[in-house]
């Protein structure tokens, strides 16, 4: 069995596609599934499936499948997700500002608790249902919230001395949004999330689409 730190990225992207899916099942009454309808029914592959679930175990009933709702329970779990998570958003932008109030972000298993900022403009207001502190607040909101996960949402010139601020704070994972790739510190989880690349690899991408209907014939 493969603990978390030899699991890919990729693999874990995966399993929150395989538990979001596993949930519509259950919504709509299904008790158990086979890799092969499970991957049909939702555009995935069988293999890749049954690949990804055997790093952690044998989770499938031979003749029968996977039996849905203990293996959405058990993927919660390995996910970290039956454990509430405690957010601080570094740039109360608009971009930090949408993602306080997103719902992804404020859940079962996560929840926004602060938000900070350097624009004195902004220290003090009520931003995406939070008061804005100032970064020098940093490490007592983080102490006093018991704050595990940092969402960088500044911009690319203030991203370093931001990611460092959270690493001081004793934050232990950080999800960058800042136009900037960050390098990972000993001991503290980074993810960086960049917009930019994906806006365009849709538009390389785009460059082979045939562009009038004749051309798709």
């Amino acid at each position: 069995m493969a603990d978390s730190q030899g699991t890919s990225s990729a693999s874990l992207n995966r399993l929150s596609v395989y538990l979001r899916c596993l949930h519509e099942l259950l919504e709509e009454g299904f008790e158990t599934v086979s890799s092969k309808d499970f991957a049909d029914r939702f555009h995935l592959t069988s293999a890749q499936i049954r690949k990804d679930l055997a790093q952690f175990g044998d989770f499938g009933i031979r003749g029968v499948g996977y039996e849905i709702a203990g293996l959405a329970e058990r993927l919660h779990r390995l996910l970290g997700l039956d454990t509430k998570h405690r957010l601080v958003i570094v740039g109360m932008g608009n971009l930090g500002s949408a993602l306080a109030g997103y719902v992804g972000f404020n859940d079962d298993s996560f929840e926004v608790v602060a938000g900070i900022d350097v624009n004195p403009s902004k220290i003090g207001r009520t931003l995406g249902g939070l008061t804005v502190r100032h970064v020098r607040e940093l490490g007592a909101v983080v102490e006093q919230s018991g704050i595990e996960i940092g969402v960088l949402t500044v911009p690319a010139a203030a991203a370093v001395e931001s990611y460092e601020a959270l690493v001081s704070a004793g934050i232990r994972s950080v999800l960058n949004f800042a136009p900037v790739h960050l390098t990972k510190r000993e001991c503290v989880e980074l993810k960086n999330v960049d917009f930019r690349i994906h806006l365009e690899e849709a538009s390389f991408l785009l460059q082979s689409l045939p562009t009038t209907l004749e051309e798709a014939d």
